[in-house]
């Protein structure tokens, strides 16, 4: 697939904690990428389901669902976080997402995929860069489980639209309300930050969730 990528390194924003758990806390929550495929059974106390988050941002959200759900394993958010909360369902990987599930993620690794309020890349000249896109769903479908789920959210309404197009013209995926229609909010999914933002600017929120039929 053309080389899009999960996100965009930006200078300057890490606070004095989040530097802090990037590098005193690296060896508990951390993942460092090996040559080939990733043990992802080896990575977590329990081996219980696995919820993969793309996009964590400050990794608030996905850190609450971690703490509500202990049946359950994340990969994602940002480790000084839930070093406090002495997690052992939480890991992290500091790296592009698309390389990641390229190159070091077995197939059927996953019972769900997150992005909640990916970049939008709002202008037309930019859409290509948007990571939603067919190439990446067919990634997707080979890493989540046969009736595993994705889970995606935006605030922009031009790319939930786009979402919706992409995923309903999937072979692999198929919308959970049965209809091109968005999905009532899961009782699971945490406010993120993102998601406030986007109220006070006056923005809707579209959440749409797909079963994966094909892996």
């Amino acid at each position: 697939m053309r080389k899009i990528q999960s996100f965009v390194r930006r200078s300057g924003r890490l606070t004095l904690g989040q530097k802090m758990g990037l590098t005193e806390l690296w060896a508990d929550y951390g993942v460092d990428l090996p040559k080939g495929k990733i043990g992802l059974n080896h990575l977590f106390v329990k081996q219980q389901k696995i919820v993969l988050e793309v996009g964590f941002g400050n990794g608030d959200s996905l850190l609450e669902m971690a703490i509500k759900r202990p049946d359950k394993n994340f990969l994602g958010i940002e480790v000084y976080e839930a070093h406090k909360h002495q997690l052992t369902n939480l890991k992290v990987i500091k790296e592009d997402a698309v390389e990641v599930l390229k190159n070091h993620i077995e197939g059927d690794s996953f019972n769900r995929f997150q992005l909640f309020f990916p970049d939008p890349w709002h202008k037309k000249k930019h859409f290509k860069r948007r990571l939603v896109q067919t190439e990446f769903l067919d990634l997707l479908s080979k890493k989540i489980i046969n009736g595993g789920k994705v889970h995606m959210a935006t605030d922009w309404e031009h790319y939930a639209t786009h979402m919706m197009v992409v995923l309903e013209n999937h072979p692999h995926f198929k919308n959970t309300q049965n209809d091109p229609i968005y999905s009532p909010r899961p009782e699971y999914q945490p406010v993120t930050k993102f998601e406030r933002r986007g109220h006070r600017l006056g923005h809707g929120v579209w959440d749409l969730i797909f079963i994966n039929e094909e892996s």
